[in-house]
Order: C-alpha cells, then structure tokens, then sequence
C-alpha cells in the first residue's frame, strides 16, 4: 500500500481561483476519477471506467470547481522513499529502471493525469501543479517520474516531436531507463527527420511540453501502448534542476 509514512494534502486544499484541489478519501471519489480517465482517455468497457491494479496502492488527487463541485481534474501518485522499491511504479511495467534503483532520495511517481476535455481555463492545470508542488516541498522530494502519452499508436505523425527529443532531451546516461517491453519505437537512433521545432511542439502532449519547461530527460524510446491506445515515454524531473523562477511560481501557488 501508499506509504503513509510520507506527509500528503490530508485535511488540506489547495485553492487557485475558483478550483481546489484534495486528495480522493473515499470509494466514491476513486469511482469518480475513474470514471473521468475513462471519459479522457477514451476507452471502452462495460464498466465505464479506467481501472487497473496500481489505483488501490497509490493515492489520488482531485481537482475541483468550487462553484458546482464537479470533478474536472485529476492524478494518481505513488510514493518512495529513495529507488530501491522503483520495481513496484506502475512504469516498471514497462521499463528497465534498474539505473535508477540506487537513486539514494525521495520520489514520486505521476500517472493517470486528465482533464475534462471540455475544460480549457489554465487555472485548473494550476490548481493540479500547486498540489503536487505542495506534496513535492512537504516530503523532500528530489525526483518526479512518469509516463508521458502521445495519442494514438502512429510514430508518423510524431516523428518531429521524437526528433526534438533526441536532439536535446534524452535521459543522461547514468539515468537511462532501458527497453523493457515488447514493442518500441527507438527514437534515438535509425530515424531520419529533422528536427522541426514549429512541427514538433505542434504535436507534443501538453503535459509532456510542461515538463520539458521544468528541465525533465525522456527515455530513448516510446512504448507502443495497445491497452492505453497511447505511445508513451518515460519521462524524469529533477527537482534540483527545476528553473529556481518556475519553483518560486508553483511555490507561491502551492
């Protein structure tokens, strides 16, 4: 389970604007940010719902507005205490993470990040980035990690996004995660396009180009996600590296 050894948002909310965020303490709330990544990810089942086996062992952030109630936002993160337990992320399903297994500091692991695709006020991915600042500067954390998605499993449309990330993100090699599943797309070598920076931040996912503005490294390849319908990549954040004039933003709203 959730290390409750580590300091959380319990019994505390984050307000930005018109938005709060708190973290999900009942059956009810986990259903409801189920039921939102089902609506976001755009999946199918009979249930409704975007479920699997890492959401009883992580903890959840909702985002909310204050003016109906109505859950807009939300995360799921899990907690570690240094590297050694980082087989047990929900990225180590699909990664190699033994480089990073020795990383002697505290850690969190991001995933599941939506947002009501009808919802376009920047205050709500605000409200999300306050929280997990909160939850980064009360337990020490050093290192942010995830897996980063591109909608939909055709590498072509994205070839100059992954160009940009080969040109100037890939992971130092002392973190590099390696290949793990059965089916990548290697980005960092065998691919001819150049790099387009108009094209590429065209396409990048919004959440991956918000932590590529914060410093964070990618793996050398994207993951063909079937289930998920998605290309993703491993994508890491040092906090120690964090622009001191971003931290100080999110600090203030945290």
């Amino acid at each position: 389970m959730f290390d409750r050894d580590s300091k959380s948002l319990e019994g505390e909310i984050v307000r930005v604007g018109r938005y709060c965020a708190r973290l999900a303490l009942s059956k009810d709330d986990l259903l409801a940010a189920q039921e939102l990544r089902y609506r976001c990810f755009k999946l199918s089942n009979d249930k409704c719902l975007d479920v699997d086996c890492f959401d009883s062992i992580c903890r959840h952030v909702l985002i909310e507005n204050l003016d109906n109630g109505k859950l807009i936002c939300c995360y799921r993160f899990m907690y570690f205490a240094d590297g050694k337990d980082i087989t047990r992320s929900y990225s180590s399903q699909f990664y190699d993470l033994a480089s990073i297994k020795n990383y002697p500091k505290p850690m969190i692991e991001v995933g599941r990040f939506c947002i009501d695709p009808v919802m376009t006020d920047q205050e709500v991915i605000l409200t999300a980035w306050a929280a997990l600042t909160q939850l980064v500067d009360k337990n020490g954390v050093e290192f942010l990690f995830g897996c980063s998605s591109f909608e939909g499993t055709d590498k072509e449309k994205y070839l100059h996004c992954f160009a940009l990330l080969r040109e100037k993100y890939i992971a130092p090699e002392h973190w590099r995660p390696k290949a793990k599943a059965s089916q990548v797309i290697n980005y960092s070598e065998g691919m001819s396009c150049k790099v387009n920076i108009k094209k590429a931040l065209l396409n990048m996912p919004p959440l991956l180009k918000t932590y590529l503005s914060m410093g964070a490294w990618v793996s050398d390849h994207a993951v063909i996600d079937f289930n998920m319908k998605t290309l993703h990549l491993f994508t890491g954040v040092e906090v120690s590296k964090i622009p001191k004039k971003r931290k100080q933003f999110l600090r203030n709203l945290a």
